[in-house]
């Protein structure tokens, strides 16, 4: 099957983009998917290569990025949305190895240790890493980390508030769902069985490799998925991102493809010379809203106007400031109180920035911003109006 009919199917398809990993205890999501998981299976297998697997308990997409690594889009704590830094990444890769070998219940305080004794490995200390629970910002990376865990489904909470952990005055009791986490690694190769050597690329791509397609066909499917992929992670695919033989087979697959996604998700096709975007216009399948309410969103859209009037041109970041500070006095009365401030202002620039880079609508180049064609969307011309008979 090839395409999916507009009905409840699109909606689970939905829901498993937003949410790859779905519990028995997410309700209704789970029942919508669990009914048609059989047609999602099959069009998740045929058009991206992604797996769906199914149980009593868990419903799992999975969703291996067409490309490894893309920093614009981190893991973000469920609780403040504050994307995850280096050591929160490697805390959660301790705390899930720790969790494999637990017992079904857990507390806090005994995992935080447990994952302080596994993160002294000679070569973690080697790369610089340090974590020893000594202080109240690793205790609340600790939490996040388990935020994560809790969002997931692969800890329930049992008793205990970790607000209490991170003051040192209380502990918390988990279930542990060992069904979820035998189900959170996606990979084609288990990364104990890759050579060991080499930069962590290296090591990504053998983990991924999937060794020279023998036919035709076989690499026309790859193709398919690669592209598939990509229109689903990524906000923007341009042509120029692309190797020759990928830009070519969209090129003259690309109405097929589109129409396909469109049937089964919902996303609307938005074709350009320079590439394409699939749009949401429900905004439900994005972890980036554009334009979204607030300040920051509001700073985001008054920067995207400004830059979108210099198509492929490198603007300064501090000209971006200055920018903000002469559009202070007419709209400052919409923000939030202190976004008139020249530093938070500087904050705020280099947020909206960052959803810009994101969006895939700019690139940041040290201290300026190039301006991408997918940014001609947010342009603000002077109407044109037609149909007005003189008298």
């Amino acid at each position: 099957m090839s395409s999916l009919r507009p009905d409840g199917v699109r909606d689970a398809a939905r829901v498993l983009l937003v949410r790859p990993v779905v519990r028995s205890g997410d309700g209704p999501d789970f029942a919508l998917v669990k009914r048609h998981a059989h047609e999602l299976r099959e069009w998740f297998d045929i058009n991206t290569g992604w797996a769906l697997h199914t149980d009593s308990d868990v419903v799992r997409l999975a969703r291996e990025p067409a490309t490894a690594l893309n920093p614009t889009h981190p893991l973000r704590s469920p609780q403040n949305d504050q994307p995850f830094s280096r050591r929160r990444y490697v805390l959660l890769m301790l705390a899930l190895a720790t969790l494999e070998r637990s017992d079904l219940q857990v507390a806090l305080g005994r995992l935080a240790e447990q994952v302080v004794i596994n993160g002294r490995t000679p070569r973690l200390v080697a790369s610089g890493f340090a974590f020893d629970l000594g202080t109240r910002e690793e205790r609340s990376d600790m939490v996040a980390v388990i935020h994560v865990l809790l969002h997931w489904g692969v800890l329930a909470r049992v008793s205990g508030d970790e607000h209490d952990f991170i003051h040192s005055n209380g502990d918390v009791l988990y279930d542990v769902s060992r069904r979820v986490i035998s189900q959170l690694l996606v990979t084609r190769r288990g990364p104990s069985v890759v050579e060991d050597s080499g930069s962590l690329m290296q090591r990504i791509e053998r983990v991924r490799d999937l060794g020279i397609a023998p036919s035709e066909d076989l690499r026309n499917l790859r193709l398919r998925h690669t592209l598939t992929r990509r229109l689903l992670d990524d906000p923007v695919l341009y042509f120029a991102d692309l190797s020759e033989e990928e830009a070519l087979y969209l090129r003259s697959q690309r109405s097929a493809i589109c129409r396909r996604i469109s049937e089964a998700t919902g996303l609307v096709a938005e074709y350009r010379s320079e590439g394409i975007a699939m749009i949401d216009l429900d905004d439900q399948v994005t972890d980036i809203r554009m334009p979204e309410k607030g300040t920051d969103g509001h700073v985001t859209l008054l920067m995207a106007e400004y830059l979108a009037a210099r198509l492929d041109q490198h603007v300064s970041i501090a000209e971006l400031q200055s920018h903000l500070a002469d559009l202070t006095p007419q709209f400052s009365t919409f923000w939030r109180n202190g976004a008139s401030d020249k530093a938070v202002q500087v904050t705020l620039v280099d947020q909206a920035i960052s959803r810009l880079v994101a969006l895939g609508l700019a690139e940041l180049h040290d201290d300026t911003v190039r301006t991408l064609p997918a940014l001609a969307r947010f342009a603000v011309t002077a109407p044109t109006i037609t149909g007005v008979t003189r008298r």
